[in-house]
């Protein structure tokens, strides 16, 4: 864990969850609506009453899940990493407020250089990723129903962030110790921190009875940049859900 270091900032991460059958890997980035329910006007109106804004740069943020193997048989399967790349939303510094989402039919399973961080000495196959993914979307994140992970943060006090966490219909909070930088163009946020997949209602991937099975608790990292923007109204379009 890490210890907020510009006391003042706010800024946090997004999540997403896996587990071990196929789906073609995402294409390229999609445009569409923001989730249903997501603050956008309260950032317009802080904007507007000339307080600072910023908006998370999708292109350098990144939140990367670590999910382990568990059962009896669990020499047979793999460990996985699955990354968030297109985090969307914006952060007030003055308020000590931010709000996140990602659209989780964007993730992606293994790949090469993040399992390397990882630690993980082995490399599915293909095969075996569009597996991993089709089952982590279809049946472990149902993300035809849940196409969102949506993340409101507050600051508790100079070293934590309280991350009010929405997966799979269900919201948790979350304390984070994060380490917050100024920089040039905005501030970056890192962290880390672990949490089980049952706490919102899911239910770990498992096969042959639970011979082979996905670890409940995951392991998630995650690093934010966030920017400052002259003006909401010309943003980028937000990745669509599915």
């Amino acid at each position: 864990m890490m210890t907020i270091k510009a006391s003042g900032w706010l800024a946090a991460v997004a999540v997403a969850l896996a587990a071990c059958g196929p789906l073609p890997p995402p294409g390229p980035a999609k445009t569409g609506p923001v989730p249903a329910g997501f603050p956008e006007a309260y950032y317009r109106q802080a904007q507007a009453r000339g307080e600072a804004v910023l908006r998370v740069d999708a292109a350098r943020s990144l939140a990367v899940v670590e999910v382990r193997r568990a059962g009896v048989l669990a020499r047979l399967g793999h460990d996985h990493v699955v990354a968030g790349h297109g985090l969307q939303g914006y952060v007030a510094p003055g308020e000590g407020r931010a709000d996140l989402y990602l659209a989780l039919d964007r993730l992606q399973v293994d790949e090469p250089g993040l399992r390397a961080e990882a630690g993980f000495d082995t490399q599915p196959s293909r095969e075996a990723i569009e597996g991993t993914r089709g089952n982590m979307l279809d049946k472990v994140l149902e993300t035809g129903r849940f196409p969102f992970a949506l993340i409101h943060v507050t600051r508790k006090d100079d070293q934590t962030l309280v991350l009010a966490l929405t997966l799979h219909g269900v919201t948790r909070e979350l304390e984070v110790p994060a380490r917050i930088e100024s920089l040039p163009d905005g501030m970056a946020v890192s962290g880390r921190l672990a949490f089980n997949q049952s706490d919102f209602g899911i239910v770990p991937f498992s096969v042959l009875g639970g011979a082979l099975q996905v670890q409940d608790r995951v392991d998630l990292r995650f690093r934010i940049h966030a920017v400052r923007t002259e003006s909401l109204e010309k943003a980028p379009a937000a990745p669509a859900g599915p």
